[in-house]
């Protein structure tokens, strides 16, 4: 068998190709990526993988059995043609299955769920296509809240628009995993899986963190409309709003959910606990 990863230039699709030579081999894992001169530390071959380019995608996966979709992160008006290149590409190549990374979160009311609309096309997409297929609903990454954690002890709290709302984090360690046994075993194919851990609410969040880092941060809820204004600010007129339809969504529920996280891998998703007791003080 020989498994291809798109977009291996991020930090998922890194992590996915990661995993699945550990699996495997080095020779049985092919990336692709936009630029594929840019990757030269995961000792894999890397080809041609820009999703705009159709006929590089069909070369690019000629003898490929089975591929990882990484969604990407074009406006959702262009990512579903985006997509569509992916998987047509692979259909033209006689690729056989097709797992996809997508996305939990509410499909209308937020700012983040024209994102979430234009992955559950692309999920359609991939199920009418005729290939093998399954798909993981990743819930949202915990990483960021660590890599903020500078930001936070400045300002001596942990401030958004979440509330009392729970969410289903995961790590890109942790979907790594998941996706790789998603693509090599074939008994999960036809399913959809949310792959999350653990939902908390951003008050457990924040006592996490003040444990791990030794710290006494506060969490404040703020209005959902001053959470986008805050995240514009600082993100962009496209991404600010994105972040603010995260966690307003967090706050409706849409994140609260148990996950299929054993179902699709064997093993629970590592604790919150186990996670951040690895982070030094």
């Amino acid at each position: 068998m020989r498994y291809a990863v798109t977009a291996v230039s991020g930090q998922l699709g890194q992590e996915i190709a990661r995993k699945l030579i550990e699996l495997t081999d080095r020779s049985s894992v092919i990336g692709l990526a936009r630029t594929p001169g840019n990757i030269t530390d995961l000792g894999i071959e890397v080809r041609p993988g820009d999703y705009d380019k159709p006929d590089d995608l069909r070369s690019s996966l000629a003898g490929i059995d089975a591929l990882v979709l990484v969604s990407g992160m074009a406006p959702p008006e262009d990512r579903i043609g985006q997509h569509r290149n992916v998987i047509e590409a692979a259909k033209a190549a006689g690729v056989r299955k097709i797992v996809y990374t997508s996305i939990q979160g509410p499909e209308d009311g937020t700012a983040f769920s024209p994102v979430v609309q234009s992955n559950r096309q692309t999920e359609a997409d991939i199920r009418s296509s005729g290939l093998n297929w399954a798909i993981g609903r990743n819930g949202i990454y915990i990483e960021p809240d660590v890599q903020y954690i500078d930001s936070y002890r400045a300002k001596g709290e942990i401030a958004n628009s979440a509330g009392n709302g729970k969410c289903g984090y995961t790590t890109r360690s942790e979907l790594a995993h998941a996706y790789a046994a998603l693509l090599t075993r074939d008994e999960l194919n036809g399913q959809t899986f949310d792959l999350n851990g653990t939902p908390i609410t951003q008050a457990q969040l924040t006592e996490y963190i003040n444990a791990a880092y030794g710290i006494q941060l506060a969490y404040r809820s703020m209005s959902a409309e001053d959470y986008v204004a805050d995240r514009t600010v600082e993100l962009g007129n496209f991404i600010g709003p994105i972040i603010g339809g995260i966690y307003d969504g967090i706050r409706r529920g849409a994140y609260d959910t148990p996950g299929d996280y054993e179902a699709a891998t064997g093993r629970p998703h590592q604790s919150w606990q186990d996670y951040f007791s690895s982070f030094s003080r």
